[in-house]
């Protein structure tokens, strides 16, 4: 039986979706948060992560994408209400497999994590371009430029969604296993680079270009 590690920091959600998958699949753990995401991966090299994108400490885009970094193989599936077409290129731009709308997992979501299994990408209907080739062929022409901060790094883009959700310098230090220096000199980095010099400024740009939602 496949493998599937879920990650959704709602917990009724979290549930719901278990309840969809593991008569088929063997849930073997879960997340609450994208950082937890890849440090479970690692741990238990799942055959599908099935994710939100709006999750705490690091979206599910980030995570996709350090996954993909770190070498893992597992497919990566969306769920989520986040509908936008920029959220779907920067989620296969990322690496997913699959991305269903969340208010109708329960008839989309067997059917994406099946195809993912066999190599081959699924895209809600909810979302316009309604054609997975559409959707697809789209990222493969051109990364969105602007969406999920593509102009920042990736350790930039994760202390940008720690700053926009209200942590200290100390609490990010802490999260990124960083000196509070280093964190200092990356919050430094990320106002340098946009340009922005007060927190409020800087949440607002997380917020325009989906670090958080």
């Amino acid at each position: 039986m496949k493998r599937i590690l879920l990650a959704d920091d709602h917990l009724m959600v979290s549930e719901a979706i278990c309840a969809i998958l593991e008569k088929d699949y063997r849930i073997v753990g879960t997340a609450k948060n994208g950082r937890e995401v890849v440090e479970r991966a690692r741990e238990l090299r799942p055959d599908v992560i099935v994710l939100d994108i709006s999750m705490p400490e690091l979206n599910g885009i980030e995570a996709c994408r350090q996954l993909q970094a770190s070498g893992s193989t597992a497919k990566v599936v969306f769920v989520t209400q986040q509908l936008d077409p920029e959220y779907v290129g920067a989620a296969f731009d990322a690496g997913a497999m699959g991305y269903v709308a969340k208010q109708s997992a329960s008839a989309e979501l067997l059917e994406a994590v099946r195809l993912a299994l066999l190599g081959r990408y699924y895209v809600t209907p909810l979302v316009t371009p309604r054609s997975e080739q559409v959707a697809v062929s789209r990222v493969q022409r051109s990364n969105p430029a602007e969406m999920f901060g593509s102009r920042l790094t990736g350790r930039q883009r994760e202390v940008l969604q720690l700053i926009a959700e209200g942590k200290t310098t100390k609490e990010i230090a802490s999260t990124l296993n960083i000196s509070v220096k280093t964190a200092e000199f990356h919050r430094g980095s990320v106002m340098d680079q946009l340009g922005l010099r007060t927190t409020a400024e800087l949440t607002r740009y997380a917020l325009i270009h989906g670090i958080i939602a």
